[in-house]
């Protein structure tokens, strides 16, 4: 059995504390002598009514809690922030997105640390709550299950124009349905392989979540049955001493790299993994990324890679059976919180449908769906969702375009500055530089509007996992660090290399210290708050931009 740590609230050495305390218990509702016998839960939950991928987190909080109470347990619920990604783009609100997932952590920490609690559960819907989440977990070293939102669903499957695909390229002609595509008709993370759906089937490789668990449809009957079980399952990890550390370790963290490529997941892992592996005292780096993409396939063509929605990779037999098609890939000794391997998941798995879910030897591509690039123009590395990217573009060379924001890009776009074969340098967009490391999916948006396939980006920001295209994001060092970005001018050739993994900039050495001698860094004006602290305080894009 774990440490009963809410047994502080009656039993300190200082009588007068513990009649305060319980008297304190009592007015919040709880029974004091039923706590002394019971292990006190917390829930973290991200419900908001704002945000489509959360708005039904109440109702899973709810069964949580009747499966702890079934178990033997007591609850205290507490909510976290959870702003929309979608929302926040393309302006102001989308410098606080990244930078939320290092507070969430601290928020929960903070919480259950200064509220004495035996074990935790963790209830995440989008992008940058999960790994925050996540994280939480990792520091607070607790009995925990996390539980996903689950998927959402598109309107465009239940459009007359459906053509068995939700993938927006497929209806690119059409804009009625195109709008579809990006119409949420439930519930639930954004049906595509996202940054929310990635760390949902990432979950699972980690084996914080009850198996086969990850996927479920957020409005499926099953969602609120995996809730209840979840609520009755950490109340046995705590009475059987599993904490979050026995999960969070080097191998299922290594497990989770590999995974990400396999799955077509999100250019943000990248970001979140090394962050997650931290706040559980192990070490990813972006080596671990790169021996991954190299040695795995991209074995799904889930949107925006191909046809398929989340929610069709569930009814295929969801992660149990990708990571039975990938077991060779992956060390399968790691355990779950269901007290099973990943192996006894694997043996009970099933793949229902081959053409989500294809066979290890007919991937959807034969290299992982990350590239981690390096040249001069990113010496300490940078990152393209490859999968997203035609052949004909996985090499590409062109004269700079420089932006030093993305309204002043939108404003390029506008006047015509940006033609096909071009390379846009959007700089300082990074952790430090933003501040808050955007996401460049508004501006990417723009450039397939205007018919510009053919122009590449580059950028010291980041993407959402939606983003295709020739879009190299978290080039460090950034920009305001004084990384060769900065110094990038207008017709200078940048070359892209997909294949090589490479990312050169045709500058010489005079030029750039010629340059340097005049460069001045652009401080983008955030005034007083949390954003000016994350600034001074956040590493760099390289190290998962965690706040110190």
């Amino acid at each position: 059995m774990s440490t009963k740590k809410s047994d502080i609230i009656h039993s300190s050495p200082n009588s007068l504390m513990n009649q305060f305390r319980n008297g304190l218990m009592k007015g919040a509702g709880y029974d004091t002598n039923e706590l002394k016998k019971k292990p006190l839960l917390a829930i973290a939950n991200s419900f908001t009514e704002m945000t489509a991928g959360h708005s039904h987190l109440d109702k899973l909080g709810n069964k949580v809690k009747e499966g702890i109470l079934v178990e033997g347990g007591e609850y205290a619920e507490f909510n976290v922030p959870a702003p929309c990604d979608g929302i926040a783009m393309a302006h102001d609100g989308m410098r606080y997105v990244l930078a939320q997932r290092d507070l969430i952590a601290d928020i929960v920490e903070t919480h259950v640390r200064s509220q004495p609690f035996d074990a935790v559960v963790f209830i995440a819907g989008c992008d940058k709550i999960n790994p925050g989440m996540m994280m939480a977990m990792g520091r607070l070293d607790l009995p925990g299950i996390y539980l996903s939102a689950g998927t959402g669903q598109v309107n465009i499957r239940n459009a007359p124009q459906y053509k068995s695909s939700i993938d927006h390229f497929d209806y690119s002609g059409d804009p009625e349905a195109l709008y579809e595509t990006l119409t949420c008709s439930a519930c639930g993370a954004c049906e595509i392989m996202g940054t929310a759906n990635t760390f949902q089937c990432l979950a699972e490789v980690l084996g914080i979540c009850l198996p086969g668990t990850g996927n479920i449809p957020a409005w499926h009957s099953d969602k609120l049955k995996a809730a209840r079980d979840t609520g009755r399952r950490v109340v046995q990890m705590f009475n059987e001493g599993l904490n979050a550390r026995q999960f969070l370790t080097q191998k299922s963290l290594e497990n989770a790299a590999r995974m990400l490529m396999a799955i077509g997941g999100s250019t943000n892992g990248i970001l979140h993994l090394p962050a997650i592996a931290e706040s559980a005292g192990v070490k990813l780096t972006l080596d671990h990324f790169e021996r991954a993409t190299e040695e795995v396939p991209t074995l799904l063509a889930v949107s925006p890679n191909g046809p398929w929605g989340v929610q069709d990779l569930w009814a295929a037999g969801g992660m149990p059976a990708v990571l039975k098609v990938m077991q060779k890939d992956i060390d399968t000794s790691t355990p779950t919180i269901d007290g099973r391997t990943l192996q006894d998941v694997i043996d009970n798995a099933t793949v229902i449908n081959p053409k989500v879910i294809p066979p290890r030897d007919n991937p959807f591509r034969t290299d992982g769906c990350i590239a981690v690039l390096r040249g001069n123009l990113a010496p300490e590395g940078s990152v393209v969702k490859r999968s997203g990217v035609k052949e004909d573009m996985l090499q590409c060379k062109g004269p700079a375009v420089c932006f030093d924001s993305e309204d002043d890009a939108l404003e390029g776009l506008k006047q015509g500055k940006i033609k096909a074969g071009d390379v846009v340098v959007l700089r300082y967009q990074g952790p430090k530089g933003g501040p808050g490391m955007p996401e460049m999916l508004g501006f990417t948006l723009a450039l397939k509007s205007a018919g510009l396939y053919d122009a590449a980006l580059v950028t010291d920001g980041r993407f959402s996992g939606a983003t295709s295209g020739p879009c190299v994001g978290h080039i460090c060092p950034e920009a305001s660090d004084g990384g060769l970005i900065a110094l990038i001018e207008d017709g200078d050739l940048i070359e892209i290399d997909m294949i090589n993994n490479t990312l050169h900039a045709d500058v010489s050495e005079e030029q750039i210290a010629a340059r340097r001698a005049n460069w001045q860094p652009v401080m983008k004006e955030v005034g007083f708050g949390y954003m000016d602290r994350y600034r001074r305080h956040v590493r760099s894009a390289s190290e998962g931009a965690i706040l110190d």
